[in-house]
């Protein structure tokens, strides 16, 4: 069991890099320790980390602020 305030997280996907990106939205989220990769039966990636649940790592954004295009990326009122 992880301490208190901790969560073990294992991820499992067909490639290292997909487990990789999984983590890294992980660790923006929430604080944690190196990542522990092996591989998982029947091919493909295992990767667990433990992540601190008691402090953000960045302030957490909304879904509606995250999914919003930056502004001034968008085609001008003059463009077709």
């Amino acid at each position: 069991m992880p301490p208190p305030g901790h969560a073990e997280v294992r991820i499992v996907s067909a490639t290292p890099e997909a487990a990789r990106r999984v983590a890294d939205v992980l660790r923006r989220c929430f604080g944690g320790d190196e990542q522990r990769s092996y591989p998982a039966p029947g091919g493909g990636t295992r990767l667990h980390l433990t992540v601190d649940t008691d402090h953000a790592a960045e302030p957490a954004r909304s879904w509606l602020a995250t999914s919003r295009p930056p502004s001034g990326t968008g085609p001008h009122s003059e463009e077709p």
